[in-house]
């Protein structure tokens, strides 16, 4: 169900209720991928999960606008500052437990919003902390679906980066009329490190600060000249079938209380 499409005094009805937030963003994608991929990525995902779960979730629309700073380097990104986002978040979240539900859970699409999208949930179960039974959870469906990902013969990249072969592949499925595939190409970064991994085709042991202009000039990453919709649609479904898991799941955890 779509939270937006009830009126008012039909939410303390259905507060029970997973409530779940999608998050996306406004960035460069590569010269191939349109500003608003996560964001496309991030919707496609919540509305399968929505037709799949039916009464069981609500979903929000998705916040299109995200952390972006580190991509500001190249024209066309639509930022919102770290403290900035982090207080978006954390009053999204107050106004819904305000309105009584007790289960949110933010899916994310944005490497960015990691930071300030863990920070939230932090903040705000600070506040409630005498409130057992109220849990905050936030995730990216690359790393919710991060096995089956990994698991898909057809997609050559073990691990979702940017603008790459899965995230191409996902709108050659979704929107392939705003696909530029002659223009797809990708940094693959030589780095010899067993902690980093500057070009994300593996994950990293440390955190490193870098931003996107430092690691790539056309801002994409990986082999998104192998993205096909074929692959995009087998992502879709392993992302979409995670999340509806573990939104059932979740909707079950029960109170904690200290021992």
């Amino acid at each position: 169900m779509r939270l937006g499409e009830h009126s008012w005094n039909e939410i303390g009805g259905l507060s029970e209720r997973v409530a779940v937030l999608p998050l996306g963003s406004f960035e460069q994608h590569g010269h191939h991928l349109p500003l608003l991929t996560d964001t496309m990525i991030c919707t496609e995902i919540a509305r399968r999960a929505e037709v799949e779960l039916g009464d069981e979730a609500l979903f929000l629309p998705t916040l299109w606008v995200g952390a972006s700073d580190h991509h500001r380097a190249f024209p066309g990104t639509v930022s919102l500052r770290n403290e900035t986002y982090v207080r978006v978040l954390t009053d999204a979240l107050e106004s819904l437990i305000d309105a009584g539900f007790r289960r949110v859970f933010l899916l994310n699409a944005h490497g960015g919003n990691v930071t300030p999208g863990r920070q939230a949930i932090y903040d705000v179960q600070l506040k409630h902390r005498e409130e057992p039974d109220l849990w905050l959870a936030f995730a990216s469906w690359m790393t919710v679906a991060a096995e089956r990902i990994a698991a898909l013969e057809e997609v050559e990249q073990e691990h979702v980066s940017h603008a790459c072969e899965q995230e191409t592949s996902m709108i050659l499925s979704l929107r392939p009329e705003l696909v530029k595939p002659e223009a797809a190409r990708g940094a693959n970064i030589p780095f010899e490190s067993a902690f980093y991994c500057p070009d994300f085709s593996r994950p990293s042991r440390v955190d490193v600060a870098r931003t996107f202009d430092q690691l790539s000039e056309t801002g994409a990453f990986g082999h998104p000249e192998t993205g096909t919709a074929e692959k995009g649609e087998a992502l879709f479904e392993a992302a979409e079938g995670e999340v509806v898991s573990f939104v059932r799941e979740f909707a079950g955890w029960p109170g904690i209380r200290p021992h």
